[in-house]
């Protein structure tokens, strides 16, 4: 960054006023934010909607299929990729809680993953993809935390 000087001119006197700029070449270096860490911000985001009993897609061949990746859990059911502009294009997969109206939580899951990850990394989102994967009711995930499997 760059500091710059503005001259303004009063009815007495002229000053200056140091101003700090964005120049790209005085930077330091690159900064680059990993896309495990966009899907984890992306994730917590989501569960503290209303509504959100968990993140990732449930059943016995993704559980199988998630044990064999390389991927981390803290991904698991979030992928995140970038447009030709820069902005992250984040789809992520959630199981609701069941009576709870699924596109005005979906908006919402939509509103505060983009509100986190810009506000965070000061990158703009593209799109955020929500895919319901699964609707649970109360009864059934206190049944699965219980039973310690992830939904």
């Amino acid at each position: 960054m760059a500091k710059e000087k503005i001259e303004k001119k009063g009815k007495d006197s002229s000053f200056s006023i140091p101003v700090v700029a964005d120049d790209s070449t005085c930077s330091m270096g690159e900064i680059k934010i990993n896309h495990s860490v966009i899907a984890n911000i992306a994730t917590l985001s989501a569960k503290q909607t209303n509504g959100v009993l968990g993140i990732g897609k449930r059943g016995f061949a993704n559980g199988i299929a998630s044990f064999f990746s390389n991927k981390k859990s803290t991904s698991n059911g979030v992928n995140v990729s970038e447009d030709e502009f820069g902005n992250y294009i984040i789809d992520i997969c959630v199981t609701l809680k069941f009576g709870c109206e699924l596109a005005k939580v979906a908006a919402e899951i939509q509103q505060n993953v983009a509100e986190h990850i810009t506000k965070m990394t000061n990158t703009g989102v593209g799109k955020i993809n929500v895919v319901i994967d699964g609707v649970v009711t109360s009864e059934e995930a206190a049944k699965c935390e219980v039973a310690e499997c992830e939904l």
